[in-house]
């Protein structure tokens, strides 16, 4: 009888193992290639909001500034569920198809944790590229409301609450929007009763408070800022930390209510597959785009200041913000519309 293993069938059984190792591998490359994004077909930019906004400004802004170096890019307003379904779109875009997507910080850190959760992962779905702007949203009261009122700044709104619990009425672009979060945080650290007014977006609520049906709102600086600049609007203080390049003699919430601090952010992101070297050139096209100077005077009208944060620190801060929110929402208790 011959021996089970001899030495020549040693050899020839780890001749086979290694062509089988070595053949997997190119297998497993082929199907990784199959499954990425293709960065040779045309770029479709989506933003997950209706046309005319901040995110989709900033878009066409960056497309145009980025074309140079990616080739002709199409701007597709896919607004729908508070932007979950734009961005489930580019989350499960087919290995054909070429995308990125305008996302934001109700995409990415606030919607996963209200409710239902979206119908993607805003962690392990996506690749980030750039930051394209971290903004405050501002507290603003109709001014002759305010004059009426006595009012000139965040600690005098304040007190006039708390001497009056329950009379003035904050309202909000819906419940779970940044708007809404920042209100339920201001009542919260400075203990206020303020009853809480949502309305299906952030326009028709910035409507409402210049007709007087409700008296405060933590609008988007964009939109905002034109109302402010004529006197229409009186803003109080901005959600962020830090002044805003807007706006700089308005101050932050938090130096009337220590521990205030809240963003509206948003940047462009790819599908997961996208391949590390073709996400570098993505992203060094569009900070490029950024900083162009002929956009400059754009990006300043939406109180949008220079950002320099790039794939993985991008993505920690991501994962930061999520955190963050999670809490907020938990703690706050707020449950969408």
């Amino acid at each position: 009888m011959r021996p089970l293993y001899t030495a020549e069938r040693f050899i020839n059984l780890e001749t086979i193992v290694k062509r089988s190792v070595t053949f997997a591998a190119i297998l497993s490359g082929f199907m990784l290639a199959a499954s990425a994004q293709n960065a040779s077909q045309p770029l479709t930019f989506v933003v997950p909001y209706p046309a005319g906004g901040p995110l989709d400004t900033s878009a066409h802004l960056l497309a145009q500034g980025a074309e140079k170096q990616l080739g002709a890019i199409t701007v597709a307003n896919k607004p729908g569920a508070g932007g979950a379904t734009g961005a489930a779109l580019v989350a499960h875009a087919k290995p054909q198809e070429n995308m990125v997507l305008m996302g934001a910080v109700a995409t990415h850190a606030v919607l996963p944790y209200l409710g239902t959760p979206p119908q993607y992962d805003a962690q392990k779905d996506f690749k980030p590229l750039i930051l394209v702007a971290r903004v405050p949203n501002v507290l603003v009261m109709k001014k002759s409301r305010a004059d009426q009122l006595g009012i000139k700044t965040t600690s005098e709104m304040v007190a006039y609450i708390k001497g009056h619990p329950g009379t003035l009425k904050m309202g909000s672009g819906g419940n779970g929007s940044i708007g809404h979060i920042s209100g339920e945080m201001l009542k919260s650290l400075a203990n206020l009763q303020m009853p809480s007014v949502p309305y299906a977006g952030a326009a028709p609520a910035q409507k409402a408070l210049l007709g007087g049906e409700i008296d405060v709102v933590f609008d988007n600086l964009a939109s905002a800022l034109p109302l402010i600049k004529s006197g229409e609007l009186l803003a109080l203080a901005v959600t962020t930390s830090d002044r805003n390049v807007a706006l700089p003699q308005v101050p932050p919430v938090n130096e009337a209510v220590p521990g205030f601090d809240v963003s509206t952010w948003f940047g462009v992101f790819a599908p997961a597959s996208l391949p590390d070297q073709e996400a570098q050139k993505y992203a060094y096209a569009f900070q490029g785009a950024l900083t162009d100077p002929r956009f400059k005077a754009e990006y300043l009208k939406m109180g949008i200041g220079p950002e320099d944060m790039r794939l993985k620190e991008l993505s920690h801060f991501v994962s930061q913000e999520g955190r963050k929110f999670q809490f907020l929402i938990n703690t706050i208790k707020i449950k969408a519309n």
